[in-house]
């Protein structure tokens, strides 16, 4: 029973993680219809920001957090404009083909930059545990439940209270009616980019103190295992990506704790498959019908 509380607190801790990153993921889609799948090499570049930030600029951790979301925010809207503007009015997969070419050539500027070294995160976050019963809980495991917790209430709040937050859910419904009643669509899709690109820049500040490893494929699986979360939960849907998230999480801990932490990965894709065959909309999603 103590494992299984343990596992079930880690799993929580991993799935806020994957939850943060899939919502880049969701918010991207629900406006555009686009899969960014460069998505994980802009988590991959917020845990560099971090790390630089503090190990070069000596930023206190709070500081650190808000350059590295503030830097990443602007190279989502740089990506956006660059890669996927001009491509607005293409086919899909053309979309999804430079989607592809960003991400390598993000991974191969990083490779550069670093010599295709592996660094360690700046250890600034003391640790402490924490005894509930049968379950321990750690202090970096309550910042980042506290940290999810709080972005994924800034998120809903902008969303569905402020202005802007009715322009994205406008853009979403119809690109061409939203500019007809006066909204700015390329300002709204640069700034669901912004957005997305901080969530996941955050959530590699989690990462590099969680794991403190960095290096330039960190992105990879992380960001396939957050697509996966935002497929489950139902692509294009906020609160969708959220349960997602968690839930990926709790698996992947539940497997690695009672089974062989070699068959995590297969079992989560194996989630994707298995949803794309029986549930496609994922869990919150309701089918369409597309007229041709």
């Amino acid at each position: 029973m103590s494992q299984l509380l343990q596992q079930i607190v880690n799993g929580l801790s991993l799935g806020s993680i994957y939850a943060l990153i899939a919502l880049g993921y969701t918010m991207v889609y629900g406006v555009l219809k686009l899969i960014n799948f460069a998505h994980g090499e802009i988590f991959m570049l917020g845990t560099y920001f971090g790390m630089w930030a503090i190990a070069f600029l000596k930023l206190p951790l709070w500081l650190a957090f808000i350059l590295s979301m503030l830097l990443t925010a602007i190279v989502g809207v740089i990506v956006e404009k660059i890669a996927y503007r001009p491509l607005r009015k293409s086919s899909r997969i053309t979309a999804l083909i430079s989607a592809i070419g960003v991400s390598i050539l993000i991974q191969n500027i990083i490779l550069k930059l670093t010599d295709s070294k592996v660094y360690a995160f700046p250890k600034v976050f003391v640790n402490k545990y924490y005894k509930f019963g049968l379950f321990q809980v750690s202090l970096l495991q309550l910042f980042i439940f506290a940290m999810t917790l709080s972005l994924m209430i800034a998120l809903h709040l902008l969303i569905n209270k402020t202005k802007i937050g009715r322009a994205m859910r406008a853009v979403a419904v119809d690109q061409e009616t939203a500019a007809l009643m006066g909204i700015n669509v390329n300002q709204v899709i640069s700034i669901t980019f912004a957005i997305g690109s901080a969530l996941a820049a955050a959530a590699g500040m989690m990462v590099g103190l969680y794991y403190i490893s960095v290096e330039p494929f960190m992105g990879v699986a992380p960001g396939l295992k957050a697509f996966v979360a935002a497929v489950f939960g139902g692509i294009g849907i906020i609160p969708g990506a959220m349960i997602g998230g968690l839930v990926i999480g709790l698996i992947e801990s539940l497997i690695a704790g009672f089974g062989n932490a070699l068959y995590k990965d297969a079992v989560v894709y194996g989630i994707l498959i298995l949803v794309l065959l029986i549930k496609p909309s994922g869990l919150l999603g309701k089918a369409t019908k597309e007229k041709v």
